[in-house]
């Protein structure tokens, strides 16, 4: 079973690309490095044991994706390029244009930020070009907060620029890059006044990926991936503290645009229909991150 990883070298295609690999199939690698590094490649050939195929291609290079789809017979593709940022997609709206706990069920649309909105239109161009081709099942995967890193330390976030998500810059904040963690906000209607959100190991969010190829339905599904558990940005700065004896400095600054007060998930569907769900730790997550970082203070431009 060939699977095309588009965005192949990212953070969480890189961990998904090992996974499939030990459930037996077979990833291919699209990857135009905007924000990756061909180093994660060979990384994943190096923990995987696999000489996984790769292309140099931009995914909206229709004639050189074209190309690909030619040189292989896909069963299915996990699409990972794309923008990420909240606060970036705020700022530069026009480049990502290229209630708790949320169930799968919940009415769409109504978007905070232009990413959100990215993400709302990716799904209804895959309901639409379903409904046009029903024999090509969809599978619309909810990402929550996804953090740590493969426990050998070999691959992990790497960001270019400060980062835009939590781990990664207390990560950078522990090994000395970063002075402090800015923390947006400390006025929400949360336990600490910090915006509240679903963490999930990187490696239990790949396996999701390998579930949802696994699945054989028609039609579009939606799952959402995530431990069903909210913790706060102070919640996530403590744990990383007492699962590495680190102290991170912080400070609060005001919020950020298009943030809103907490976002977790109900994962139930996921376990019930792909027989899957979150199996790592926070401490896990603050451990396996750390170890990334430590190894990789510079990330993949260290070695």
């Amino acid at each position: 079973m060939q699977i095309l990883l588009t965005g192949g070298a990212g953070y969480i295609a890189s961990h998904t690309a090992i996974e499939l690999v030990k459930a037996g199939l077979e990833p291919v690698i699209v990857d135009n490095f905007f924000n990756s590094k061909m180093e994660a490649v060979d990384r994943i050939r190096r923990i995987s044991g696999k000489e996984i195929p790769f292309y140099l291609v931009d995914c909206c290079d229709k004639d050189a994706l074209e190309k690909v789809f030619q040189e292989h017979h896909f069963d299915a593709v996990i699409h990972f390029a794309g923008y990420k940022a909240v606060g970036e997609s705020v700022q530069k709206p026009l480049s990502y244009y290229r209630k708790a706990p949320f169930t799968e069920t919940m009415p769409t649309g109504g978007c905070t930020n232009p990413y959100g909105w990215t993400k709302y239109m990716i799904e209804q161009i895959l309901r639409d070009f379903n409904h046009a081709h029903p024999e090509v099942a969809v599978d619309l995967l909810r990402y929550f907060n996804p953090g740590g890193a493969h426990e050998s330390g070999l691959i992990g976030e790497d960001p270019v620029g400060i980062p835009n998500n939590l781990m990664p810059y207390i990560c950078q904040v522990a090994v000395g890059k970063l002075k402090q963690l800015s923390v947006f906000g400390n006025d929400y209607p949360t336990h600490d006044g910090t915006g509240v959100r679903d963490y999930i190991h990187v490696v239990d969010l790949a396996k999701g990926h390998v579930a949802a190829c696994k699945y054989q339905h028609k039609g579009v599904e939606v799952f959402n991936l995530g431990t069903g558990i909210g913790y706060s940005v102070l919640d996530m700065v403590h744990a990383f503290e007492e699962a590495n004896g680190i102290k991170i400095p912080y400070r609060i600054v005001g919020r950020r645009p298009g943030d809103i007060a907490t976002c977790y998930a109900d994962c139930t569907k996921a376990a019930k229909v792909l027989g899957w769900k979150a199996e790592k730790t926070l401490v896990d997550m603050c451990r396996d991150g750390w170890r990334w970082q430590k190894q990789n203070p510079n990330g993949y431009e260290s070695n």
